[in-house]
C-alpha cells in the first residue's frame, strides 16, 4: 500500500500536476491539503475519469482538505469534534480498504506572540483528543498531513537562525511528541533516523534550488503499520516543477 501526503496549495492551479502524479506514483491513497476551493468545485469528475475515488472538505481561498483513494472511502468524517464551531475546513478522515486515514492541515499560528498561536494550541490539543479516540477504534491507522512543525533541529536547514521562531518553537515540538506519545511513530524517521528530508522550501530566495528547507508535513503511524512499512521518500521531483507548490509530496510504502 503506498499512501502520500501533499499541500498542493491551490488545487485549482496544482490539478494537472496532481494528476499527473497520481499516474506517475499510481498511490493507493493520496491525502491533500489547502484545497483553496469552494466544496462544489473540487474536481471530483475529472478524477472519477481516471479512476479515483475522492472526498474532500473544500473552502474557498484558505485551508481545504480532501483524500483521493483507489478504494471507496467509508465512513468519512470533517472537523474536530472538541472544535464543532470552527469554520476552517482543515481536517478529513476516512476508512480506505481496512486503514483509518486522518489528514489534516495544521495551523500554522503565525507568530509565538500572535493570537493565532493561542488557536494553533487549542486546535492542536482538539486533534490530539480526536486521534487519541480513533487509534482507540482502528488498529491501522496513519495521521498524516502538513503539520506546520518541524519536530526535531534536524528538520530545520537553519536551526539557530529559526529557534524560538513559529514551526519550531519547543511548545510546537511538545504537542507534535504528545501526538508521538499516543503510541504513533514517525514514518520517515522510523526509516532514516538521520539526515535531511525537508518537504517545505519558501518561495522566496531560491530556497529550493539552495537546499534550505524545512520538513513539516508528516505520516504518524500506529505499530501494526510501522511493522509494514517497507519506505518513505519525499519527492523533491514536484517541487522542482513549474509553478510548484512550496511543499514536495511525502510517500510511504507499506507491506499490506
Amino acid at each position: 500500500m503506498k499512501t502520500a501526503t501533499w499541500n498542493v496549495n491551490s488545487l485549482n492551479v496544482r490539478l494537472p500536476q496532481v494528476q499527473n502524479w497520481l499516474a506517475e506514483h499510481q498511490p493507493d491513497i493520496l491525502a491533500l491539503q489547502e484545497l483553496k476551493l469552494d466544496q462544489d468545485k473540487f474536481p471530483a469528475a475529472a478524477l472519477k475519469m481516471m479512476g479515483w475515488h475522492a472526498v474532500w472538505s473544500g473552502q474557498k481561498t484558505y485551508n481545504g482538505v480532501a483524500i483521493i483513494s483507489r478504494h471507496e472511502p467509508q465512513d468519512v468524517h470533517t472537523g474536530l469534534p472538541a472544535l464543532p464551531d470552527d469554520p476552517q475546513r482543515r481536517v478529513i478522515a476516512a476508512t480506505i480498504n481496512g486503514v483509518r486515514v486522518i489528514n489534516a492541515y495544521c495551523v500554522n499560528g503565525e507568530a509565538p506572540d500572535s493570537p493565532k498561536f493561542q488557536y494553533k494550541k487549542e486546535w492542536f490539543a482538539a486533534l490530539t483528543e480526536f486521534v487519541r479516540g480513533e487509534i482507540a477504534l482502528h488498529e491501522k491507522l496513519i495521521l498524516l498531513g502538513d503539520f506546520n512543525i518541524a519536530p526535531a533541529d534536524q528538520d530545520c536547514y537553519d536551526p539557530e537562525k529559526w529557534r524560538g521562531k513559529i514551526l519550531c518553537t519547543d511548545e510546537e515540538r511538545g504537542w507534535f511528541q504528545t501526538l508521538l506519545d499516543l503510541g504513533l511513530a514517525d514514518a520517515l524517521r522510523q526509516v532514516r533516523p538521520e539526515g535531511v528530508c525537508y518537504t517545505w522550501f519558501d518561495y522566496r530566495g531560491a530556497m529550493f534550488q539552495r537546499g534550505l528547507g524545512l520538513r513539516i508535513d508528516h505520516l504518524l503511524i500506529t505499530p501494526a503499520l510501522a511493522a509494514a512499512l517497507q519506505d518513505v521518500q519525499v519527492d523533491l521531483n514536484a517541487r522542482a516543477q513549474e509553478r510548484p507548490s512550496d511543499h514536495a509530496p511525502v510517500w510511504a510504502e507499506f507491506a499490506l
